[in-house]
């Protein structure tokens, strides 16, 4: 079913493309032997996972196109256009796929997210999507196979699983803590197919 965007999903939105942009500023930090990350793809996680997958996706695209225009809103304080013509351009546009299959995953059938769905949905939206979009454009961009493109990737990745799992748990405390926040009605499990469980 679909339904207008209100005032409040246009807050929720604006929200959460400021959440992306404040974990960009500390800019990048050192895991895993010394590996830089950044936490915005965190942000990215939890906007598909609370907002679903169209607020989640657009959230991610206002976001970057604000930096479009120049706003210093990427870690390390980057923007412009040229963000997207950068070796990373990818990974950034992939944030806008990554966000919608999270909030795909996550709500599908419209059942009320557990753990392991959760999970799944940070690893295959939040680090499988945007590495199919990331990787490639990387290749084009810097002109070096994609073979070694990827394995070059395969050092973030300790990372991404370690921002998938604080997004997991972030996620499901959030459902049992404060289930109005996703503004969703969620269908219960199927011995209670009679009833409708509301997120109030």
């Amino acid at each position: 079913m679909t339904r207008t965007l209100d005032a409040t999903d246009l807050a929720r939105v604006a929200v959460f493309s400021a959440l992306i942009a404040v974990l960009g500023l500390p800019g990048s930090f050192p895991v895993f032997g010394g590996v830089p990350i950044t936490a915005q793809t965190l942000g990215v996680m939890l906007a598909g996972a609370v907002l679903g997958p169209w607020l989640g996706a657009l959230s991610v695209t206002v976001l970057l196109a604000l930096v479009a225009v120049g706003l210093p809103l990427l870690a390390g304080g980057r923007g412009g256009f040229g963000v997207f013509v950068g070796p990373t351009a990818g990974y950034a546009l992939g944030w806008i796929l990554g966000a919608a299959v999270i909030g795909l995953v996550v709500h599908a059938g419209a059942r009320r997210p557990v753990v392991w769905r959760t999970a799944l949905a940070m690893i295959v939206g939040g680090v499988l999507a945007i590495y199919a979009i990331g990787i490639p454009v990387q290749s084009l961009v810097t002109r070096l196979p994609l073979g070694e493109t990827a394995l070059s990737s395969l050092v973030f990745v300790p990372g991404d699983l370690l921002k998938a799992a604080v997004a997991t748990l972030v996620v499901t405390t959030l459902v049992r803590a404060y289930p109005r926040g996703f503004r969703r009605t969620w269908r219960v499990a199927a011995p209670d197919r009679g009833r409708v469980g509301v997120a109030a």
